[in-house]
């Protein structure tokens, strides 16, 4: 990358969610799904145009195409509402990439042949050449499965890179967190020891004038590893019975300081477009002094802690012969209250 290429522009794009609850089936889902991808390209393609050929990076929120699922039982979500990962959607999708010249980061639900009968929360990155550069299974869900619930099939298949995977590209080295994810700095720190600098976030949370525990973490995470945080908010939750705008507003940016450099306000909005400056972050980051908290990390001081303790137990979606189960919904409450009463025992909560 020359230095003519260290900065440009990211864009956290405040758009509305059209949930698919209501539709009646797969086909009714499916063309809502590509209505929302239509707008995604009038949306991406106004910003370019207001702000600049120079924003290479657009972040959309969780839930864009879809929502979530309300009573749907997990094979029914997987039919209705997740994308095969060579699907018509990643096809529409990449065609707004390429078209925009534009590195397009969203998060969706996904299937997995290798994993037949449920899905993953995905977030990826799509590059101008409409190639996917990055796809990443959230790690940490209340209600959804994740590679965790099926960790050694998911391990043996896609390696620790596939878990926590870093893409290197033309406008830096790119890493996701899903939603609620930011509030667990470990995914945050795991992803910055294997290179990330800029922190890929879509979310859908609620929104208020005040801080907010994942608003004070967009912080944090952005000052623990010296990274970007572009964080991309829903403009409002629509087709649901959950109030419009309780899911609304503070899509943002956040520097490798801390520093809030945008922020937008409530409603359907591309005003969180700010400069990332890669060089800027690469000089602070090989900048010997207190402030380099990244260069400064002991991690054998705590490995001994991490690897010996137990809280939330893997594979609780492979039988005994690991074969993949399909859950039902009540699975993963129980499971938490399992946890809950483990670590009760042991006097540790």
């Amino acid at each position: 990358m020359t230095n003519e290429n260290l900065a440009y522009r990211a864009l956290a794009l405040q758009i509305s969610c059209h949930a698919v609850n209501h539709c009646r089936d797969r086909t009714a889902a499916r063309a809502c799904m590509g209505e929302a991808i239509d707008r995604v390209g009038r949306h991406v393609r106004a910003a370019r145009g207001f702000f600049g050929q120079d924003v290479r990076l657009v972040v959309l929120p969780e839930y864009f195409l879809t929502g979530y699922p309300l009573g749907e039982s997990i094979p029914e979500w997987a039919d209705k509402a997740a994308l095969a990962p060579d699907g018509a959607e990643y096809d529409a999708l990449a065609s707004i990439a390429s078209d925009n010249d534009v590195f397009l980061s969203g998060n969706a639900y996904e299937t997995d042949a290798a994993f037949a009968g449920i899905y993953f929360q995905t977030s990826f990155v799509i590059d101008p050449a409409g190639q996917t550069v990055l796809r990443y299974r959230r790690l940490i869900s209340m209600f959804a499965p994740t590679p965790h619930d099926v960790w050694d099939r998911y391990l043996e298949r896609y390696g620790l890179e596939g878990v926590f995977p870093v893409a290197r590209t033309a406008i830096g080295r790119l890493a996701a967190i899903a939603s609620e994810e930011i509030l667990y700095p470990e995914i945050a720190r795991a992803l910055a020891l294997r290179g990330a600098e800029v922190f890929l976030h879509s979310t859908s949370e609620v929104g208020s004038t005040r801080l907010t525990p994942k608003d004070i973490a967009k912080r944090a995470r952005a000052i623990e590893n010296l990274a970007y945080v572009v964080s991309a908010n829903t403009g409002g939750f629509q087709g649901s019975d959950l109030a419009a705008s309780s899911t609304d507003g503070m899509s943002k940016i956040v520097d490798f300081l801390g520093e809030v450099r945008v922020e937008a306000g409530f409603g359907e909005s591309a005003v969180a477009c700010a400069e990332i400056d890669l060089a800027a972050l690469r000089r602070y980051r090989r900048r010997p002094g207190m402030g380099n908290l990244l260069a400064r990390q002991r991690l054998e001081l705590f490995a001994p802690v991490y690897g010996g303790a137990r809280v939330h137990p893997a594979n609780t979606l492979l039988d005994a012969e690991g074969r993949v189960v399909a859950p039902q919904r009540a699975h993963f409450s129980a499971t938490q209250r399992e946890v809950i009463e483990r670590l009760t025992r042991l006097g540790l909560v």
